[in-house]
């Protein structure tokens, strides 16, 4: 029986195909990646006790993700901060709120973790988006993002 409310859960290993559906929502375009290097790179995650890849599920269908990162730190009396990555939500779903029940579900889990801080960088410009991140808790404008990448990608 499937509930109407929705569910947020970690992801499992069958759910691998449900997120790289998800994650056609997330970027225009993408680099490929072989089946061998998105398994091995599936089964890290699962493994990594600090990294959550959270699923918000309506009537059983994955609707949205995102990924906490929780990692260790010597500052702020040794308490770990975490990093949300790869938020997003079937076109199809938006609006509804949805990603911002997984976000309090994520920041949740981030506050029992003992997190100080979780940071959130996008790289969308969108204000219906920055609405989002603001309504689960984010304040802009309190640090500067910044982001290096390989000089072959430059």
């Amino acid at each position: 029986m499937q509930s109407d409310t929705p569910l947020v859960r970690e992801a499992v290993e069958s759910d691998l195909a449900a997120v790289l559906s998800l994650y056609t929502h997330l970027h225009d375009v993408d680099e490929k990646a072989d089946d061998r290097a998105l398994e091995r790179a599936w089964q890290e995650i699962l493994a990594d006790p600090r990294t959550h890849l959270f699923l918000l599920e309506d009537g059983g269908v994955p609707v949205s993700s995102c990924v906490l990162h929780i990692l260790a730190n010597l500052t702020r009396g040794a308490r770990p901060y975490g990093l949300i990555e790869n938020v997003v939500t079937r076109r199809e779903f938006r609006n509804r709120g949805f990603g911002t029940a997984l976000l309090d579900h994520a920041l949740g889990h981030a506050w029992r973790q003992n997190c100080y801080k979780v940071m959130l960088l996008s790289g969308r410009r969108e204000q219906n988006v920055f609405r989002l991140y603001e309504k689960a808790g984010f304040v802009r404008g309190v640090k500067e993002g910044l982001i290096a990448y390989p000089p072959q990608a430059r």
